[in-house]
Protein backbone atom coordinates (compact mmCIF):
# COMPACT_ATOMS: atom_id res chain seq x y z
CA UNK A 1 0.00 0.00 0.00
CA UNK A 2 1.52 3.66 -1.07
CA UNK A 3 1.45 6.07 1.97
CA UNK A 4 3.28 8.80 0.26
CA UNK A 5 3.79 10.72 -3.15
CA UNK A 6 6.51 9.91 -4.89
CA UNK A 7 7.49 13.60 -4.19
CA UNK A 8 7.79 12.17 -0.14
CA UNK A 9 9.15 9.57 -0.40
CA UNK A 10 12.58 10.95 -2.13
CA UNK A 11 12.45 13.45 1.13
CA UNK A 12 12.51 10.17 3.40
CA UNK A 13 16.51 10.60 2.80
CA UNK A 14 16.68 14.09 4.11
CA UNK A 15 16.69 15.72 7.56
CA UNK A 16 13.52 15.02 10.03
CA UNK A 17 10.53 17.32 8.86
CA UNK A 18 6.85 17.43 9.52
CA UNK A 19 4.37 17.67 7.27
CA UNK A 20 0.55 18.68 9.60
CA UNK A 21 -2.85 18.95 7.91
CA UNK A 22 -4.73 20.69 10.39
CA UNK A 23 -3.10 22.65 13.83
CA UNK A 24 -2.66 20.02 16.40
CA UNK A 25 0.99 19.45 16.05
CA UNK A 26 0.65 18.11 20.10
CA UNK A 27 -0.51 14.94 18.23
CA UNK A 28 2.84 13.86 17.08
CA UNK A 29 3.72 12.88 21.02
CA UNK A 30 1.04 10.23 21.49
CA UNK A 31 1.91 8.76 18.02
CA UNK A 32 5.34 7.78 19.06
CA UNK A 33 4.28 6.51 22.53
CA UNK A 34 1.40 4.35 20.49
CA UNK A 35 4.50 2.99 18.48
CA UNK A 36 3.26 3.94 14.57
CA UNK A 37 6.05 3.48 12.88
CA UNK A 38 7.15 2.26 8.92
CA UNK A 39 10.29 1.63 8.74
CA UNK A 40 11.65 1.18 5.09
CA UNK A 41 15.49 0.26 4.39
CA UNK A 42 18.20 1.77 6.06
CA UNK A 43 16.59 3.07 8.96
CA UNK A 44 14.28 5.33 7.15
CA UNK A 45 11.10 6.05 8.82
CA UNK A 46 7.46 7.00 8.63
CA UNK A 47 5.09 7.88 11.64
CA UNK A 48 1.37 8.22 11.55
CA UNK A 49 -1.06 9.74 13.65
CA UNK A 50 -4.53 10.17 12.80
CA UNK A 51 -6.06 13.57 14.69
CA UNK A 52 -9.07 15.42 14.84
CA UNK A 53 -9.02 17.35 12.77
CA UNK A 54 -5.88 16.46 10.94
CA UNK A 55 -3.34 14.09 10.22
CA UNK A 56 0.26 14.28 11.32
CA UNK A 57 3.03 13.00 8.94
CA UNK A 58 6.54 12.68 9.89
CA UNK A 59 9.55 11.28 7.91
CA UNK A 60 13.27 11.41 8.08
CA UNK A 61 16.19 9.31 8.54
CA UNK A 62 16.43 7.87 12.06
CA UNK A 63 19.60 6.63 13.79
CA UNK A 64 20.02 3.38 14.50
CA UNK A 65 20.10 4.09 18.14
CA UNK A 66 16.26 5.39 18.10
CA UNK A 67 14.81 3.02 16.21
CA UNK A 68 12.22 0.89 17.35
CA UNK A 69 11.05 -2.57 16.10
CA UNK A 70 8.77 -1.96 13.06
CA UNK A 71 5.80 -4.22 13.85
CA UNK A 72 4.60 -3.03 17.53
CA UNK A 73 1.21 -4.35 18.70
CA UNK A 74 -0.71 -1.22 18.89
CA UNK A 75 -2.59 -2.65 22.30
CA UNK A 76 0.20 -3.59 24.48
CA UNK A 77 3.32 -1.60 23.09
CA UNK A 78 4.79 -4.99 22.93
CA UNK A 79 7.00 -6.48 19.91
CA UNK A 80 5.46 -8.76 17.52
CA UNK A 81 5.86 -12.26 16.13
CA UNK A 82 8.82 -11.24 13.58
CA UNK A 83 10.69 -10.06 16.95
CA UNK A 84 10.33 -13.24 19.04
CA UNK A 85 11.75 -15.48 15.92
CA UNK A 86 14.36 -12.87 14.89
CA UNK A 87 15.44 -13.52 18.87
CA UNK A 88 14.87 -16.92 19.02
CA UNK A 89 16.55 -17.52 15.55
CA UNK A 90 19.67 -15.40 16.76
CA UNK A 91 20.13 -17.36 19.20
CA UNK A 92 20.11 -20.68 17.55
CA UNK A 93 22.65 -18.74 14.70
CA UNK A 94 25.20 -17.85 17.52
CA UNK A 95 25.23 -20.95 19.02
CA UNK A 96 24.60 -18.86 22.27
CA UNK A 97 22.83 -15.76 23.57
CA UNK A 98 24.58 -13.30 26.42
CA UNK A 99 23.22 -15.80 29.52
CA UNK A 100 25.02 -19.15 27.42
CA UNK A 101 22.35 -20.85 25.84
CA UNK A 102 19.73 -21.04 22.68
CA UNK A 103 16.57 -19.64 24.55
CA UNK A 104 13.65 -21.33 25.48
CA UNK A 105 10.53 -19.87 23.69
CA UNK A 106 7.39 -20.03 25.68
CA UNK A 107 3.57 -18.89 24.59
CA UNK A 108 1.12 -18.15 27.58
CA UNK A 109 -2.75 -17.41 26.26
CA UNK A 110 -5.22 -15.92 28.43
CA UNK A 111 -8.21 -18.36 28.21
CA UNK A 112 -11.58 -17.51 26.86
CA UNK A 113 -9.23 -14.16 25.87
CA UNK A 114 -11.74 -13.36 22.80
CA UNK A 115 -14.57 -12.66 25.18
CA UNK A 116 -12.53 -9.91 26.86
CA UNK A 117 -13.70 -7.30 24.69
CA UNK A 118 -17.38 -8.31 24.48
CA UNK A 119 -17.30 -8.06 28.83
CA UNK A 120 -15.82 -5.46 29.33
CA UNK A 121 -15.25 -3.35 26.20
CA UNK A 122 -12.42 -2.01 24.14
CA UNK A 123 -10.84 0.35 26.28
CA UNK A 124 -11.61 -2.17 29.08
CA UNK A 125 -9.78 -5.11 27.27
CA UNK A 126 -6.82 -3.63 26.56
CA UNK A 127 -6.07 -2.11 30.05
CA UNK A 128 -6.43 -5.74 30.84
CA UNK A 129 -3.86 -7.03 28.56
CA UNK A 130 -1.63 -4.20 29.58
CA UNK A 131 -1.90 -5.24 32.76
CA UNK A 132 -0.99 -8.95 31.90
CA UNK A 133 1.77 -7.40 29.72
CA UNK A 134 3.46 -5.49 32.70
CA UNK A 135 2.82 -8.31 34.98
CA UNK A 136 4.97 -10.74 32.57
CA UNK A 137 7.72 -8.31 32.48
CA UNK A 138 8.02 -7.93 36.18
CA UNK A 139 8.43 -11.96 36.32
CA UNK A 140 11.12 -11.86 34.43
CA UNK A 141 14.55 -10.54 33.36
CA UNK A 142 15.72 -7.63 31.31
CA UNK A 143 17.65 -10.18 28.66
CA UNK A 144 14.14 -11.78 28.25
CA UNK A 145 11.61 -10.86 25.59
CA UNK A 146 7.85 -10.53 25.78
CA UNK A 147 5.65 -9.84 22.91
CA UNK A 148 2.43 -9.93 21.66
CA UNK A 149 1.35 -13.20 19.18
CA UNK A 150 -2.47 -11.95 19.11
CA UNK A 151 -4.74 -10.64 21.38
CA UNK A 152 -4.32 -12.48 24.97
CA UNK A 153 -1.89 -14.34 23.90
CA UNK A 154 1.93 -13.33 24.59
CA UNK A 155 5.31 -15.45 23.43
CA UNK A 156 8.61 -15.28 25.30
CA UNK A 157 12.19 -15.86 24.75
CA UNK A 158 13.78 -17.37 27.84
CA UNK A 159 18.17 -15.92 27.74
CA UNK A 160 19.06 -19.92 29.46
CA UNK A 161 21.55 -20.18 31.48
CA UNK A 162 23.29 -23.55 32.35
CA UNK A 163 20.84 -24.17 35.03
CA UNK A 164 17.84 -23.63 32.90
CA UNK A 165 16.50 -27.11 32.50
CA UNK A 166 13.10 -28.77 31.93
CA UNK A 167 12.14 -28.49 36.22
CA UNK A 168 12.90 -24.57 36.03
CA UNK A 169 10.53 -24.03 33.18
CA UNK A 170 7.81 -25.76 34.91
CA UNK A 171 8.66 -23.67 37.88
CA UNK A 172 9.00 -20.47 36.08
CA UNK A 173 5.89 -20.95 33.79
CA UNK A 174 3.51 -21.47 37.15
CA UNK A 175 5.06 -17.93 38.44
CA UNK A 176 3.50 -16.31 34.88
CA UNK A 177 0.50 -18.08 35.53
CA UNK A 178 0.03 -16.93 39.12
CA UNK A 179 0.92 -13.36 37.64
CA UNK A 180 -1.71 -13.20 35.34
CA UNK A 181 -4.13 -14.47 37.63
CA UNK A 182 -3.54 -11.87 40.12
CA UNK A 183 -7.17 -10.09 40.50
CA UNK A 184 -6.95 -6.44 37.89
CA UNK A 185 -9.47 -4.02 38.65
CA UNK A 186 -11.24 -2.49 36.42
CA UNK A 187 -13.78 0.55 37.38
CA UNK A 188 -14.50 -0.81 40.33
CA UNK A 189 -14.84 -4.65 39.23
CA UNK A 190 -12.21 -8.08 40.14
CA UNK A 191 -11.27 -9.25 37.07
CA UNK A 192 -9.73 -12.52 37.52
CA UNK A 193 -7.66 -14.72 35.16
CA UNK A 194 -6.87 -17.84 33.98
CA UNK A 195 -3.98 -18.73 31.20
CA UNK A 196 -2.45 -22.15 29.11
CA UNK A 197 1.20 -22.40 29.10
CA UNK A 198 3.31 -23.84 26.56
CA UNK A 199 7.19 -24.32 25.93
CA UNK A 200 9.54 -25.45 24.22
CA UNK A 201 13.33 -26.45 24.96
CA UNK A 202 16.17 -26.02 21.74
CA UNK A 203 17.28 -29.79 22.67
CA UNK A 204 14.16 -31.20 21.89
CA UNK A 205 12.98 -29.51 18.76
CA UNK A 206 14.68 -31.26 15.30
CA UNK A 207 14.68 -28.43 13.39
CA UNK A 208 16.51 -26.05 15.68
CA UNK A 209 15.48 -22.21 13.90
CA UNK A 210 13.48 -20.18 15.57
CA UNK A 211 10.45 -20.37 13.58
CA UNK A 212 10.45 -24.29 14.83
CA UNK A 213 10.61 -23.40 17.82
CA UNK A 214 7.68 -21.23 18.28
CA UNK A 215 5.43 -23.45 16.57
CA UNK A 216 6.57 -26.24 18.92
CA UNK A 217 5.88 -23.94 21.94
CA UNK A 218 2.33 -23.49 19.87
CA UNK A 219 1.76 -26.97 19.83
CA UNK A 220 2.40 -27.72 23.45
CA UNK A 221 0.28 -24.69 23.93
CA UNK A 222 -2.69 -26.36 22.03
CA UNK A 223 -2.21 -29.66 24.28
CA UNK A 224 -2.67 -27.52 27.20
CA UNK A 225 -5.52 -25.95 26.19
CA UNK A 226 -7.29 -29.25 25.19
CA UNK A 227 -6.24 -30.47 28.90
CA UNK A 228 -8.32 -27.35 30.30
CA UNK A 229 -7.64 -24.08 31.49
CA UNK A 230 -4.88 -23.21 33.99
CA UNK A 231 -2.79 -26.14 32.29
CA UNK A 232 1.06 -26.11 31.25
CA UNK A 233 3.05 -27.96 28.58
CA UNK A 234 6.25 -28.95 27.78
CA UNK A 235 6.64 -29.82 23.97
CA UNK A 236 7.69 -33.23 23.21
CA UNK A 237 8.57 -35.42 19.88
CA UNK A 238 5.25 -37.03 20.04
CA UNK A 239 3.61 -33.70 19.30
CA UNK A 240 3.33 -32.48 15.83
CA UNK A 241 4.48 -28.67 15.22
CA UNK A 242 1.91 -26.23 14.10
CA UNK A 243 1.84 -25.84 10.24
CA UNK A 244 3.33 -22.23 9.73
CA UNK A 245 2.35 -19.76 7.40
CA UNK A 246 5.11 -17.81 5.61
CA UNK A 247 5.35 -14.32 5.95
CA UNK A 248 4.86 -13.58 2.23
CA UNK A 249 1.34 -15.34 1.75
CA UNK A 250 0.21 -13.64 4.89
CA UNK A 251 1.03 -10.37 3.06
CA UNK A 252 -0.13 -11.77 -0.34
CA UNK A 253 -3.32 -12.81 1.12
CA UNK A 254 -3.90 -9.06 2.72
CA UNK A 255 -2.80 -7.51 -0.59
CA UNK A 256 -5.37 -9.63 -2.46
CA UNK A 257 -8.10 -8.84 -0.40
CA UNK A 258 -7.81 -5.14 -0.91
CA UNK A 259 -6.62 -5.63 -4.76
CA UNK A 260 -10.26 -7.74 -5.27
CA UNK A 261 -8.71 -10.57 -6.15
CA UNK A 262 -10.32 -12.87 -3.24
CA UNK A 263 -14.14 -12.79 -3.90
CA UNK A 264 -16.91 -15.21 -4.08
CA UNK A 265 -17.65 -17.73 -6.22
CA UNK A 266 -21.20 -19.28 -6.58
CA UNK A 267 -22.61 -22.97 -6.18
CA UNK A 268 -26.21 -23.37 -6.92
CA UNK A 269 -28.60 -25.13 -4.49
CA UNK A 270 -31.79 -26.78 -5.54
CA UNK A 271 -35.12 -28.58 -4.22
CA UNK A 272 -35.38 -32.05 -4.66
CA UNK A 273 -39.18 -31.49 -4.98
CA UNK A 274 -39.24 -29.56 -8.01
CA UNK A 275 -35.52 -29.15 -9.40
CA UNK A 276 -36.03 -25.29 -8.92
CA UNK A 277 -33.12 -22.79 -7.93
CA UNK A 278 -33.58 -22.52 -4.56
CA UNK A 279 -30.41 -20.62 -3.83
CA UNK A 280 -26.39 -20.16 -3.98
CA UNK A 281 -24.11 -20.79 -1.72
CA UNK A 282 -21.12 -18.04 -1.47
CA UNK A 283 -17.51 -19.88 -1.42
CA UNK A 284 -14.29 -17.72 -0.68
CA UNK A 285 -12.02 -18.07 -4.13
CA UNK A 286 -8.46 -16.36 -4.80
CA UNK A 287 -7.74 -15.89 -8.54
CA UNK A 288 -4.31 -14.74 -8.11
CA UNK A 289 -2.56 -13.01 -11.53
CA UNK A 290 0.00 -15.39 -11.96
CA UNK A 291 -0.50 -18.59 -10.53
CA UNK A 292 -4.35 -18.99 -11.07
CA UNK A 293 -6.63 -20.33 -8.87
CA UNK A 294 -5.44 -20.90 -5.19
CA UNK A 295 -7.18 -23.39 -3.19
CA UNK A 296 -9.04 -22.47 -0.09
CA UNK A 297 -6.93 -24.73 1.74
CA UNK A 298 -4.01 -22.91 0.94
CA UNK A 299 -4.89 -19.44 2.06
CA UNK A 300 -7.31 -19.58 4.65
CA UNK A 301 -4.50 -20.81 7.35
CA UNK A 302 -2.98 -17.06 6.21
CA UNK A 303 -6.08 -15.42 6.79
CA UNK A 304 -6.21 -16.63 10.43
CA UNK A 305 -2.54 -16.20 10.77
CA UNK A 306 -2.63 -12.69 9.99
CA UNK A 307 -6.60 -12.21 11.55
CA UNK A 308 -7.92 -11.43 8.45
CA UNK A 309 -10.91 -13.51 9.02
CA UNK A 310 -13.53 -10.17 9.51
CA UNK A 311 -12.46 -8.72 6.46
CA UNK A 312 -12.73 -11.52 4.29
CA UNK A 313 -16.32 -12.30 5.55
CA UNK A 314 -16.75 -8.42 4.44
CA UNK A 315 -15.41 -8.83 1.24
CA UNK A 316 -17.54 -11.68 0.80
CA UNK A 317 -21.26 -10.36 1.83
CA UNK A 318 -20.41 -7.47 -0.12
CA UNK A 319 -20.23 -9.17 -3.35
CA UNK A 320 -22.79 -11.53 -2.10
CA UNK A 321 -24.85 -8.99 -1.61
CA UNK A 322 -23.81 -7.04 -4.84
CA UNK A 323 -24.85 -10.77 -7.02
CA UNK A 324 -28.44 -10.36 -5.70
CA UNK A 325 -29.14 -6.49 -7.05
CA UNK A 326 -27.81 -7.80 -10.16
CA UNK A 327 -29.73 -11.12 -10.92
CA UNK A 328 -32.76 -8.73 -9.66
CA UNK A 329 -32.47 -6.35 -12.27
CA UNK A 330 -31.80 -9.10 -15.10
CA UNK A 331 -34.94 -10.52 -13.73
CA UNK A 332 -33.28 -13.95 -12.42
CA UNK A 333 -35.04 -15.73 -9.63
CA UNK A 334 -32.31 -16.20 -7.31
CA UNK A 335 -34.77 -16.59 -3.85
CA UNK A 336 -30.88 -16.14 -1.71
CA UNK A 337 -27.56 -16.30 -1.29
CA UNK A 338 -25.89 -18.10 1.59
CA UNK A 339 -22.39 -17.06 3.08
CA UNK A 340 -20.03 -18.60 6.04
CA UNK A 341 -19.75 -16.83 8.87
CA UNK A 342 -16.47 -17.77 11.09
CA UNK A 343 -16.34 -17.68 14.75
CA UNK A 344 -14.14 -14.47 14.90
CA UNK A 345 -17.18 -12.29 12.91
CA UNK A 346 -19.52 -14.00 15.48
CA UNK A 347 -17.50 -12.95 18.71
CA UNK A 348 -17.82 -9.39 17.38
CA UNK A 349 -20.74 -7.59 19.20
CA UNK A 350 -21.25 -5.09 16.38
CA UNK A 351 -21.29 -7.77 13.53
CA UNK A 352 -25.35 -7.83 13.62
CA UNK A 353 -25.21 -4.15 13.00
CA UNK A 354 -22.94 -4.46 9.98
CA UNK A 355 -25.07 -6.64 8.68
CA UNK A 356 -28.41 -5.11 8.82
CA UNK A 357 -26.69 -2.13 7.40
CA UNK A 358 -25.17 -3.66 4.32
CA UNK A 359 -29.04 -5.07 4.02
CA UNK A 360 -30.51 -1.52 3.91
CA UNK A 361 -27.76 -0.36 1.98
CA UNK A 362 -28.78 -2.48 -1.05
CA UNK A 363 -32.28 -2.47 -0.19
CA UNK A 364 -32.23 -6.24 0.10
CA UNK A 365 -34.74 -8.23 2.91
CA UNK A 366 -33.06 -10.20 5.12
CA UNK A 367 -34.79 -13.55 4.06
CA UNK A 368 -32.41 -12.45 0.78
CA UNK A 369 -29.67 -13.53 3.02
CA UNK A 370 -28.61 -16.76 4.83
CA UNK A 371 -26.20 -17.22 7.27
CA UNK A 372 -24.04 -20.41 7.77
CA UNK A 373 -22.34 -21.28 10.92
CA UNK A 374 -20.54 -24.47 11.80
CA UNK A 375 -21.87 -27.28 13.90
CA UNK A 376 -18.56 -26.92 16.32
CA UNK A 377 -19.31 -23.78 16.59
CA UNK A 378 -22.65 -24.10 18.07
CA UNK A 379 -21.85 -27.13 19.84
CA UNK A 380 -18.80 -25.16 21.87
CA UNK A 381 -19.58 -22.06 21.85
CA UNK A 382 -20.33 -20.52 25.44
CA UNK A 383 -20.01 -16.65 23.95
CA UNK A 384 -23.10 -14.58 24.78
CA UNK A 385 -22.07 -12.79 22.25
CA UNK A 386 -22.29 -15.36 19.86
CA UNK A 387 -25.66 -16.31 20.54
CA UNK A 388 -27.18 -12.72 20.52
CA UNK A 389 -25.95 -12.11 16.89
CA UNK A 390 -27.44 -15.14 15.58
CA UNK A 391 -30.77 -14.50 17.47
CA UNK A 392 -30.99 -11.01 16.47
CA UNK A 393 -30.17 -12.42 12.73
CA UNK A 394 -32.59 -14.88 13.11
CA UNK A 395 -35.21 -12.39 14.49
CA UNK A 396 -34.40 -10.38 11.61
CA UNK A 397 -35.54 -12.43 9.02
CA UNK A 398 -31.90 -14.30 7.95
CA UNK A 399 -31.88 -18.01 7.56
CA UNK A 400 -29.77 -19.99 10.02
CA UNK A 401 -28.03 -22.82 8.53
CA UNK A 402 -26.04 -25.44 10.70
CA UNK A 403 -23.13 -26.27 8.34
CA UNK A 404 -21.50 -29.59 8.39
CA UNK A 405 -23.88 -31.41 10.45
CA UNK A 406 -23.08 -34.17 11.62
CA UNK A 407 -19.53 -33.76 12.25
CA UNK A 408 -19.55 -31.87 15.32
CA UNK A 409 -21.43 -32.68 18.78
CA UNK A 410 -24.48 -29.78 18.88
CA UNK A 411 -27.22 -31.03 20.93
CA UNK A 412 -30.33 -30.19 20.43
CA UNK A 413 -30.94 -27.41 23.15
CA UNK A 414 -27.69 -25.58 21.26
CA UNK A 415 -29.65 -26.05 17.88
CA UNK A 416 -33.13 -24.38 19.19
CA UNK A 417 -30.62 -21.90 21.24
CA UNK A 418 -28.88 -20.63 18.22
CA UNK A 419 -32.29 -20.33 15.99
CA UNK A 420 -31.55 -22.81 13.23
CA UNK A 421 -33.81 -22.94 10.64
CA UNK A 422 -31.75 -25.66 8.05
CA UNK A 423 -28.91 -28.26 8.58
CA UNK A 424 -26.88 -28.67 5.80
CA UNK A 425 -25.75 -32.74 6.49
CA UNK A 426 -22.09 -33.24 5.83
CA UNK A 427 -20.72 -34.82 2.76
CA UNK A 428 -19.43 -37.52 4.81
CA UNK A 429 -23.12 -38.67 5.41
CA UNK A 430 -24.16 -38.07 1.50
CA UNK A 431 -21.21 -40.39 -0.03
CA UNK A 432 -22.43 -44.01 -1.76
CA UNK A 433 -25.81 -43.36 0.40
CA UNK A 434 -27.49 -44.49 -2.52
CA UNK A 435 -25.47 -48.24 -2.15
CA UNK A 436 -24.33 -47.91 1.39
CA UNK A 437 -27.06 -49.20 3.31
CA UNK A 438 -25.87 -47.93 6.83
CA UNK A 439 -25.34 -44.34 5.46
CA UNK A 440 -29.00 -44.60 4.43
CA UNK A 441 -30.11 -45.65 7.53
CA UNK A 442 -27.89 -42.60 9.30
CA UNK A 443 -29.17 -39.67 7.19
CA UNK A 444 -32.79 -41.02 7.59
CA UNK A 445 -32.34 -40.52 10.98
CA UNK A 446 -31.09 -37.25 11.08
CA UNK A 447 -34.10 -36.18 8.64
CA UNK A 448 -36.11 -37.73 11.30
CA UNK A 449 -34.87 -35.37 13.58
CA UNK A 450 -35.05 -32.27 11.59
CA UNK A 451 -37.93 -32.92 10.89
CA UNK A 452 -39.54 -32.97 14.46
CA UNK A 453 -37.55 -29.94 15.18
CA UNK A 454 -39.40 -27.91 11.72
CA UNK A 455 -36.07 -27.56 10.36
CA UNK A 456 -35.24 -27.63 6.75
CA UNK A 457 -32.81 -30.26 5.34
CA UNK A 458 -29.59 -29.81 2.29
CA UNK A 459 -27.45 -32.82 1.90
CA UNK A 460 -23.95 -30.97 0.65
CA UNK A 461 -21.52 -32.69 -1.44
CA UNK A 462 -23.75 -34.43 -3.53
CA UNK A 463 -21.59 -35.94 -6.72
CA UNK A 464 -23.84 -38.07 -8.02
CA UNK A 465 -27.33 -38.66 -9.96
CA UNK A 466 -27.40 -41.41 -7.86
CA UNK A 467 -26.80 -39.31 -4.60
CA UNK A 468 -28.91 -36.99 -5.71
CA UNK A 469 -31.82 -39.65 -5.97
CA UNK A 470 -31.61 -41.30 -2.70
CA UNK A 471 -31.92 -37.78 -0.95
CA UNK A 472 -34.99 -36.89 -2.83
CA UNK A 473 -36.03 -40.81 -2.18
CA UNK A 474 -35.36 -40.22 1.35
CA UNK A 475 -37.22 -36.83 1.97
CA UNK A 476 -34.50 -34.29 2.23
CA UNK A 477 -35.24 -30.95 0.85
CA UNK A 478 -32.41 -29.30 -0.83
CA UNK A 479 -28.99 -30.36 -2.60
CA UNK A 480 -25.66 -28.77 -3.26
CA UNK A 481 -22.88 -30.21 -5.04
CA UNK A 482 -21.13 -31.48 -8.35
CA UNK A 483 -23.94 -33.35 -9.13
CA UNK A 484 -25.97 -29.96 -9.64
CA UNK A 485 -22.63 -27.46 -10.73
CA UNK A 486 -19.35 -27.20 -9.42
CA UNK A 487 -19.02 -23.35 -8.03
CA UNK A 488 -18.88 -20.83 -10.88
CA UNK A 489 -17.49 -17.27 -11.17
CA UNK A 490 -20.40 -14.26 -10.93
CA UNK A 491 -20.45 -13.74 -14.70
CA UNK A 492 -21.35 -17.09 -15.41
CA UNK A 493 -23.96 -17.14 -13.18
CA UNK A 494 -26.89 -16.04 -15.67
CA UNK A 495 -26.06 -18.45 -18.40
CA UNK A 496 -26.54 -21.15 -15.55
CA UNK A 497 -29.55 -20.35 -14.88
CA UNK A 498 -31.02 -20.21 -18.32
CA UNK A 499 -29.56 -23.55 -19.06
CA UNK A 500 -30.88 -25.17 -15.69
CA UNK A 501 -34.31 -23.42 -15.92
CA UNK A 502 -34.78 -25.23 -19.89
CA UNK A 503 -32.94 -28.11 -18.57
CA UNK A 504 -36.39 -28.28 -15.98
CA UNK A 505 -38.89 -29.10 -18.37
CA UNK A 506 -37.00 -32.39 -19.65
CA UNK A 507 -35.94 -33.73 -16.44
CA UNK A 508 -37.45 -36.67 -15.20
CA UNK A 509 -40.02 -36.64 -12.27
CA UNK A 510 -38.55 -38.35 -9.12
CA UNK A 511 -40.88 -40.45 -7.05
CA UNK A 512 -41.78 -39.91 -3.54
CA UNK A 513 -44.13 -42.26 -3.35
CA UNK A 514 -42.04 -44.51 -0.61
CA UNK A 515 -40.89 -41.26 1.38
CA UNK A 516 -42.68 -41.84 4.77
CA UNK A 517 -41.93 -38.29 5.53
CA UNK A 518 -43.90 -36.78 2.51
CA UNK A 519 -41.57 -33.28 1.49
CA UNK A 520 -41.34 -29.49 2.64
CA UNK A 521 -42.90 -27.10 0.70
CA UNK A 522 -39.52 -25.21 -0.85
Amino acid sequence: MSITTSAQRDALRKKLRMILLGPQMLAFLPAIMLGAFWFGGEGLALVIAVTLPGILVLTGHVPAPWRVPARRDMLTGLPGRQDLIATLSQGFSSGSNDAGDPPVCLVLEIDNASALESQFGEAGAGTVLRTCAERLKAVLRESDLVTALKPGCFGIAIARTPRTDLEVMIQLSGRLQDAVGQPISLDGTRVLLSSCLGFSMPSRVPDQVGESLLDAAESALEEAQKAGPGSIRAFSNGMRPRVSVPDNLTREVLRALEDGEIRPWFQPQVSTDTGQLTGFEALARWEHPEKGQIAPAAFLPAIAEAGLFERLGEVILYHALTALKAWDKAGLKVPNVAVNVSPEELRNPRMFEKIRWELDRFDLGPDRLVIEVLENVVAQSEDDTTTRNIAALSRLGCGIDLDDFGTGHASISNIRRFDVTRIKIDRSFISQVDTDRDQQNMVSAILTMAERLGLDTLGEGVETHGEHAMLAQLGCGHVQGYSIARPMPFEDTATWIETHQAKLSTMPTIDHAENPRGKKAS
